[in-house]
């Protein structure tokens, strides 16, 4: 038996200074800053470990395919109207090199014993003319220069996930409804492109918002590339299969490819509402892991907190106006092409409505596939720190502008060489995939906060290039389907491409700007975690921790 020394025992019989271990462990009180929980939060542990599928991942999958059908309801247009206006009559002198035309493959030309070569007129079922088509096609962006920065703003208040879904959803429901509208009248036609372009004018402001709040900056390279190479996957998609609908009689023809479409994008918005949250400490699957990732950069992205626009502080940054440049520049090439190309296809090169939506595809193909394979190369880069962020936005910016500018001065030249006039057009086209690791990400880097409403700003200047690329080329081609009109569109496109582009290069920056965060920024909040909100903010020490598990590396 073991004797204690009488000196240790209490006058209640109990040995002092032994240590008796509590049933129930009162916790230790903590500072102002640190993680509180309330008696019904969540167990941090339990939630850390989260598997290795990334929710991120759903928002990158869901917003890539919502954007491609975005796209493909913008550009299903483009197509459908070679069928529903036909081809236009032309007269010119018998020798091409005099008429300034390329022969007819495909049984559109016939050349009479008078010396005239004619080219028979295909009836569609609306008589427009190039201009009236150029009005159609450009009325999208009338209204969609009208919603971007409202979008933007709308995102950073109600989150993203409303606003890009609806855009989605309404102009999915709108472009089911494009053929009735067609077919009881232009003007009404017309309108109906105005609003879809309200209603898309917000989607590209409000996905850049919250991307500015899930993705960390060495990780924008990554996921601007995922989600921004919807627009070309939408192209790529859309013209061949919408070809091919439209020749052939299923639904009347070209009616078809706007209810595809359109239905698809429906379906889409289920599962986006299903599945997609605002932010990263409101999701409630997320993973303490990917949440400490997400956080321990939270000077380089979007705060909760909406934070007041600082105008007068964004008008004087030159970082802001080279973006505009560039954006500009890049919006006036893409949408010439984008718009055009179709008919630039028929017109010139003499496609058929079948090889026509396949050809026009081509370019989009290869630019969706480049825009991958830079995209993985710029990653790696990036993890490895062997190029800066600011070169590799000028870098994937030199070469998404210059590549196509020299590309259009090459196509001047080809003449009716149409398989080099497809691979001319396949590498200008491709090379600008390189621009979502450059302009696409600057929006997010120099004001995470107002990520949304800078590419509001952007875009809305960009829908003026949309506005004008098929107009300009609508008046230059204007009964004169010529090579030499067709070389004055892509010298136009040449000179926006170069001057637009050495604005960016000279002026853009990767640093967060000073007018991101607010005048009079608050100190020492505390932050609550509970089983409503799961996350409003980990702590700096339970970040520090969290992230020693997780072997992440630093912003």
């Amino acid at each position: 038996m073991t004797r204690v020394d009488p000196s240790l025992m209490s006058p209640t019989g109990e040995v002092i200074g032994e240590h008796k271990p509590q049933e129930h462990p009162q916790p230790q009180p903590s500072n102002t800053k640190s993680l509180q929980l309330h008696s019904d939060s969540i167990d941090l542990e339990d939630r850390y470990e989260g598997g290795c599928w990334q929710v991120r991942y759903t928002l990158a999958i869901l917003a890539l395919v919502g954007i491609a059908l975005m796209y493909a309801m913008r550009v299903v247009l483009s197509i459908a109207i070679v069928a529903m206006a036909g081809s236009q009559e032309h007269h010119g002198n018998v020798t091409h090199e005099a008429s300034n035309m390329c022969p007819a493959s495909n049984q559109l030309a016939d050349t009479n014993t008078s010396g005239i070569t004619k080219q028979t007129k295909i009836v569609g079922e609306f008589d427009w003319d190039e201009s009236i088509q150029g009005v159609i096609l450009g009325s999208f962006f009338w209204g969609y220069c009208c919603t971007n920065i409202l979008g933007g703003r709308a995102a950073e208040y109600m989150g993203g996930k409303l606003v890009f879904g609806s855009g989605i959803v309404l102009s999915a429901l709108l472009t089911v409804l494009t053929p009735l509208s067609a077919r009881f009248s232009t003007e009404l036609l017309i309108a109906v492109r105005v609003i879809i372009g309200i209603v898309q004018g917000v989607v590209f402001p409000a996905i850049n918002s919250m991307l500015a709040t899930w993705v960390t900056p060495t990780e924008r390279s990554r996921y601007n590339t995922i989600i921004f190479s919807g627009f070309p996957l939408g192209t790529v998609i859309c013209l061949p299969v919408g070809g091919w609908l439209c020749s052939s009689g299923f639904l009347d023809g070209w009616p078809s490819p706007f209810y595809l479409f359109g239905g698809l994008g429906l379906i889409w918005g289920v599962a986006w509402f299903l599945l997609i949250h605002d932010r990263p400490e409101h999701h409630p699957r997320i993973s303490n892991k990917e949440l400490a990732q997400i956080q321990s950069c939270e000077k380089d992205i979007k705060r909760a907190e909406v934070v007041a626009i600082p105008w007068k502080d964004i008008a004087l940054s030159l970082p802001f106006w080279g973006l505009m440049a560039g954006s500009l520049g890049y919006d006036f090439g893409f949408y010439t092409l984008l718009t055009e190309l179709p008919t630039y296809l028929k017109n010139i090169q003499h496609f058929d409505m079948s090889q026509n939506g396949l050809m026009s595809s081509l370019p989009f193909l290869v630019m969706w596939l480049w825009g991958y394979v830079w995209g993985s190369l710029m990653d790696r880069l990036t993890a490895a720190s062997l190029l800066p962020l600011l070169s590799i936005r000028r870098l994937s910016m030199a070469l998404a502008m210059y590549g196509p500018m020299i590309g259009l001065v090459v196509m001047c030249f080809v003449n009716c060489n149409t398989v080099l006039a497809m691979v001319v057009l396949c590498m200008a086209v491709g090379i600008s995939g390189s621009a979502n690791c450059g302009f696409l990400c600057s929006h997010q880097e120099l004001a995470p906060n107002f990520a949304g409403t800078l590419l509001g700003f952007t875009n809305t200047l960009g829908s003026f290039a949309g506005i004008l690329a098929p107009m300009i080329t609508g008046s230059i081609t204007e009964g004169n389907q010529t090579l030499s009109a067709w070389r004055s569109v892509f010298l136009i496109t040449t000179a926006v491409y170069l001057v637009t582009n050495t604005l960016y290069i000279i002026f853009i920056s990767n640093k967060v700007q000073p007018w991101n965060e607010p005048k009079s920024d608050k100190e020492g909040k505390e932050y609550i975690i509970d089983q409503e909100t799961k996350v409003a903010m980990v702590s700096d020490e339970t970040r520090e921790t969290l992230l020693e598990k997780s072997d992440h590396e630093e912003c």
